[in-house]
């Protein structure tokens, strides 16, 4: 998978794909993530970027002209699956929407910044819109690192235990159960007896029923959509 990352700071995004998994995702070539500074399609001596909003009001907005000539020049090179904008009103980022995407070989994303884009470009370009939560960032760069990262280790291979990401909270709609390690006894502070016991169905049975507890007392929410798909 290819995924190609438009922002007006690209330098934020060097960091989180330079450590653990996302390192080593790229490592094997399972994955790639080129970043592209907007800047280089800037207008005149200060490479400029952003201007003033018609209309007027406060906040400037990413202009259409550089933003339209690096979309297109990268669409010269690959065909994208989806060109996804990191806004504060778009869907609500999900475990089914990173599932669905891990399933692609090309993404283009692009980093909001400033007042936000020029709507033609919302218009013209982009296939989807993704939020990460109802928040406010400086710009959409790290939002496009959690989106990468929670695509990423989806991808077969990624993970040393490929089979880790599919018990992972929200795959199947709810919460993960709690979990323990060595020693089974620290500072009188005991690990439920049930996982020490060696009998697997029975382990698995109380691994959900937490899961529900969990979930019903944390996300209700959730519960609620589960109980909703279930009528």
């Amino acid at each position: 998978m290819r995924i190609d990352i438009i922002s007006v700071q690209p330098n934020l995004l060097e960091s989180p794909f330079q450590h653990s998994i996302m390192k080593r995702a790229q490592q094997k070539g399972l994955l790639q993530v080129v970043l592209h500074d907007l800047k280089d399609y800037g207008i005149g001596k200060h490479r400029q970027v952003d201007d003033y909003q018609f209309g007027g009001g406060a906040g400037m907005v990413m202009m259409v002209g550089p933003l339209s000539d690096c979309i297109e020049k990268l669409q010269k090179e690959r065909s994208y699956d989806e060109i996804i904008f990191l806004t504060p009103d778009g869907q609500r980022l999900e475990q089914s929407i990173s599932n669905q995407l891990s399933l692609k070989e090309n993404l283009l994303l692009i980093c909001g910044h400033y007042k936000g884009i020029d709507e033609r470009i919302r218009e013209h370009f982009v296939t989807m819109e993704i939020s990460i939560g109802d928040f406010v960032l400086s710009g959409g760069e790290l939002a496009a690192a959690v989106l990468v990262d929670s695509i990423g280790r989806l991808i077969p291979g990624v993970l040393n235990d490929e089979t880790s990401a599919l018990f992972d909270s929200f795959q199947d709609g709810i919460l993960a159960p709690p979990v323990y390690t060595r020693p089974a006894n620290f500072r009188g502070w005991e690990v439920p007896e049930i996982l020490t016991s060696g009998n697997f169905p029975k382990i698995e049975e109380w691994r959900h029923e937490q899961a529900l507890e969990r979930t019903a007392e944390r996300r209700p929410d959730l519960m609620d959509k589960i109980n909703k798909h279930e009528r």
